[in-house]
């Protein structure tokens, strides 16, 4: 049988890989696959770059992405290019050119998505990511396949592991950010330019595609809620060790009965939990459904061959699929595209919640008392509090509580009431909490 020839567009890291481990495993990978997976060709903005990084393995490198994306000698379009316009024109033309494509670009998918599945419907051809989301990570298959007899009623990932290096070390070492986000950068976990990482962008492309599988909905990145982890102190940090809690910054959606919420922020989580307890530059995701209950998955979210190892696992199941009718293969977004539902992304003001609040308050008395029956008038309960003496001066203390849930909008106005109270004397620090239980 004639191999299944592959085309690479880009030549970076991750394109590295993929040419690398498929050349090497390449005995193991044709027993799963059952032919012979094959680059016919790497595109490159740099050939000579290129074939020094490639050095010792027979590709040919060649600088015209579209020709090579449009060629009668390929089966199946690689793009690891990144980025999102360029990135947007090749997969296109490759689709009308009758190709299959394999992308880990979570941001094309996150932003283009529906318009990029429906050229492949049309064209009868497969759109896969493995890659795009949680690196080297299955999410994306178990979500799709694996769980298809679930309800799936929540997923929560630590899907940046930038942030969670950055956190990780905040938390063991005591440290503001700004100084972890310098050795991050020193050691190579964070971009010279780290603003998609450390504002929760790059992490909401992700949830974003993964709230698309698990429910069955439009990918909708401009609905997302998006917060970072720039604003975090290192005393909210020690605060909520003290509590039983750590802080992560989570890509979260979940079905509720009004629709679904999309939210990316860094949210507390109790220390006892698995996903609490993943460190460093670590990615998990816990997904839970109604038959199955909770599952966690965890594993390398980046690098050349934790990435290259997702990319090619979609090559081998497309290359399993070829012949297949298109009706018969599964969804790019898990549901029949006839079945898909346009539930609403929820405002922030609908979500439901629990939150750790920080307040510098005059230390005097009667302070506790008024705080607390403002968030009793808007129906907000308490879970814990905790006072500590502040940082700042003696006169002040800081105190923090844990409520438990209450819809988002609430606590907004609760928020506002108490911040214009004359004995509170800093901005309050309001970071979502969530049991995953």
């Amino acid at each position: 049988m004639k191999p299944i020839r592959i085309a690479v567009l880009g030549a970076g890291v991750v394109a590295g890989g993929v040419v690398h481990v498929l050349q090497r495993n390449q005995a193991e990978i044709q027993r799963r696959a059952g032919r012979v997976l094959q680059v016919v060709a790497v595109a490159a903005r740099n050939p000579a770059k290129a074939k020094a990084a490639l050095a010792g393995l027979d590709v040919p490198v060649v600088q015209d992405f579209e020709a090579l994306a449009r060629r009668d000698d390929v089966d199946i379009v690689c793009e690891l290019i990144g980025g999102t316009d360029l990135a947007r024109s090749l997969v296109l033309a490759a689709i009308a050119a009758g190709k299959h494509v394999v992308t880990a670009n979570k941001a094309l998918l996150a932003v283009h998505g529906s318009e990029i599945f429906a050229a492949a419907r049309e064209k009868g051809v497969v759109v896969a990511f493995e890659g795009a989301v949680a690196g080297g990570i299955p999410i994306i298959k178990a979500l799709r396949e694996g769980l298809s007899a679930n309800r799936i009623e929540w997923v929560a990932g630590i899907i940046n592991g930038t942030t969670n290096f950055i956190l990780s070390e905040m938390r063991s070492k005591g440290l503001d950010f700004d100084t972890v986000l310098k050795e991050a950068q020193r050691l190579g976990y964070a971009e010279a330019d780290p603003t998609f990482d450390i504002e929760g962008v790059d992490a909401a492309h992700k949830a974003t595609i993964m709230s698309a599988i698990a429910f069955g909905i439009p990918v909708q990145f401009d609905k997302a809620h998006v917060e970072g982890i720039t604003k975090l102190q290192a005393a909210d940090i020690r605060y909520a060790e003290q509590l039983g809690y750590r802080i992560k910054l989570l890509g979260i959606t979940k079905r509720r009965e009004k629709g679904i919420e999309l939210r990316v922020h860094p949210t507390l989580i109790p220390a006892t939990r698995l996903i609490a307890n993943v460190e460093g530059a670590m990615n998990a995701v816990v997904v839970h459904g109604d038959a199955v209950g909770t599952t966690l998955y965890y594993g390398k979210g980046a690098g050349a061959e934790p990435t290259a190892s997702a990319v090619i696992a979609d090559l081998v199941d497309i290359t399993r699929l070829h012949t297949a009718d298109p009706d018969h293969r599964v969804p790019s977004l898990a549901f029949q595209p006839g079945a898909m539902q346009d539930t609403p992304i929820l405002p922030m003001a609908e979500v439901v919640t629990s939150f750790y609040l920080r307040l510098v308050v005059a230390d005097k008395a009667g302070v506790l008392a008024r705080i607390t029956g403002i968030l009793a008038e808007h129906g907000i309960s308490i879970d814990a509090v905790l006072q500590r003496e502040s940082d700042e001066g003696e006169a002040q203390t800081d105190l923090i509580i844990l409520t438990h849930d209450t819809l988002e909008g609430e606590m907004d106005k609760a928020l506002a009431q108490m911040q214009a109270l004359p004995t509170v004397l800093a901005p309050i620090v309001r970071i979502r909490k969530e049991e995953l239980k």
